[in-house]
């Protein structure tokens, strides 16, 4: 049985070659950008161990062996479940392997934004050598922290918080009352925004939540408010956070995810003073890494040992061995 692995950003694909092919498996691998490309590459290929590729009806349509896509990531925003689902292709992710390390960047980015802390160092830098120069700075005891998502990282993030800040709120119209902490207050999507000094987002990327962060809701934070975002890009509008940094209503925002990565060489984003970026890297720790890979893999392991993979997004055909008329 073949696997591709259509795309990835690591170094190298050792791990996964040597876990597939340790388990009787055919490995080839690509560096797929469009539908073309994963078409061209995946025939003869039952499954696809995937990053960035798109996977949707073209796909799928071209490729009628292909019964699996295991996603090397928690989000499976590239991948269309619904047009899987019409195909019988089982998508599968690795939902759980980065949980302490994104939560863990989006306080540290929170805490970075609230004590000033890269605007220090750059007026350090420049010759500025004064404890007012970034700024007044608030009590962060004081400060309530909003978080948008109350998943696994989300609810890592409260726990996180709750020494640190004064007070925690946090949306999420998916979790049940009895499963939200008792240290944290459940606030509607409005009072998130109304009520928080920062607000951190949590949330997958998909129809519901695209542009969900938007001027309007920004509008609704008190002026010189904090955003970090460490789920997808376009959960937030950039331009209308850029806008809202320039009128004073967010103080600094710290974004780990854009909705185009890497972003132009000329973006404003990238000359904003008061935007905290790293590359996407929320996610990362090389024991992370290693889990994440490791699960994604598993998945079409699992799959070709039992006609289901490990960790479920969306059911495709039932059956071993699977097929399609």
């Amino acid at each position: 049985m073949k696997f591709l692995v259509t795309d990835h950003d690591f170094p190298d694909i050792d791990l996964e070659t040597r876990l597939l092919r340790d388990a009787g498996m055919e490995v080839a691998a690509a560096q797929c950008r469009t539908e073309d490309d994963v078409i061209a590459a995946g025939k003869g290929c039952a499954g696809f161990l995937t990053q960035y590729a798109p996977m949707n009806a073209k796909v799928f349509a071209a490729l009628p062996e292909v019964r699996v896509v295991s996603r090397m990531g928690a989000g499976f925003d590239t991948v269309n479940v619904g047009d899987a689902k019409r195909h019988g292709v089982w998508v599968a992710n690795s939902p759980d392997y980065g949980v302490g390390e994104v939560a863990t960047h989006a306080l540290g980015m929170a805490i970075s934004l609230v004590r000033h802390l890269p605007f220090y160092d750059r007026d350090v830098r420049a010759g500025n050598w004064h404890y007012t120069s970034a700024g007044k700075l608030r009590r962060v005891a004081n400060m309530t922290i909003g978080i948008l998502g109350l998943g696994r990282i989300g609810k890592r993030m409260a726990q996180l918080s709750q020494p640190v800040f004064g007070g925690i709120v946090a949306c999420d119209p998916y979790i049940a009352e009895g499963d939200f902490p008792s240290y944290v207050r459940r606030v509607s999507l409005e009072d998130l925004f109304r009520e928080s000094d920062v607000v951190s987002a949590h949330v997958p990327l998909n129809d519901e939540t695209r542009g969900m962060i938007d001027l309007r809701k920004l509008s609704l934070m008190k002026q010189g408010s904090f955003l970090v975002n460490t789920a997808r890009g376009s959960v937030a509008n950039l331009g209308d956070v850029l806008k809202a940094l320039d009128s004073g209503r967010l103080e600094a925002a710290a974004l780990d995810v854009l909705p185009k990565e890497p972003p132009e060489a000329d973006h404003p984003v990238l000359r904003h003073p008061r935007v905290l970026l790293t590359p996407h890297a929320a996610f990362y720790s090389v024991e992370g890494e290693i889990e994440l890979r490791t699960k994604a893999a598993q998945n079409l392991i699992d799959w070709a040992r039992t006609g289901r993979p490990t960790y479920v997004v969306s059911e495709g055909e039932a059956g071993f061995p699977p097929s399609r008329e």
